[in-house]
């Protein structure tokens, strides 16, 4: 959110249900392209509660670097088709999933194989990034119901799907540094 000095937080414009968009019209804000971009924010918040625990360096870097890119993807679906303020909004680069996938290459190395379900947890960062992981899903799920009505860049639905997957083995690693067991699923315990 951005505020300028002297300007107030509240413009009373949204008091009625409706949010502008950028560069382009006013909608319900529970339009699907609201629902979308406001996802991609709370799981940018996710990340910030988590990051606030105190990752290490590694981890810490990687979670920043997506909270960054997170701000480019709500910019991005923020912006209706055809907008000309789409020129204001950096584009989503492939190269940001790529990373992705070099983190979790990179942290499976150092993880024992996984053989079992495991329960989300473990150490308080592991359980921050799990949960976020699951924000992540929702995101991608309210992204994949606006793509349903205005085309969504490529790039936004491989990062997101992507981005999950990292923050699962990110939580797994973060447990690991933390020498703190994952609790493994046990289908015999839910009888």
């Amino acid at each position: 959110m951005l505020a300028r000095s002297g300007m107030k937080i509240y413009t009373k414009t949204g008091d009625a249900g409706e949010t502008g968009l950028f560069g382009g019209p006013r909608v319900a804000k529970d339009d699907v392209r609201v629902e979308a971009y406001g996802a991609v924010d709370e799981l940018n918040a996710a990340l910030g509660v988590a990051r606030a625990r105190g990752a290490d360096a590694e981890i810490d870097g990687l979670l920043a670097a997506v909270q960054d890119q997170l701000f480019t993807v709500g910019a991005d679906l923020a912006t209706p088709p055809g907008a000309r303020a789409h020129s204001a909004v950096p584009p989503i680069a492939p190269a940001w999933t790529s990373a992705l996938e070099d983190a979790i290459d990179r942290f499976e190395a150092e993880l024992p194989p996984l053989r079992h379900f495991v329960l989300p947890g473990g150490s308080a960062l592991g359980a921050d990034l799990h949960l976020a992981r699951t924000v992540c899903r929702r995101a991608e799920r309210r992204v994949v119901a606006l793509n349903h009505h205005d085309r969504v860049a490529a790039d936004v639905l491989t990062l997101l799907n992507r981005l999950s997957d990292f923050l699962f083995v990110a939580a797994r690693v973060a447990n690991h540094r933390a020498k703190v067991a994952e609790v493994i699923w046990d289908p015999r315990h839910a009888k």
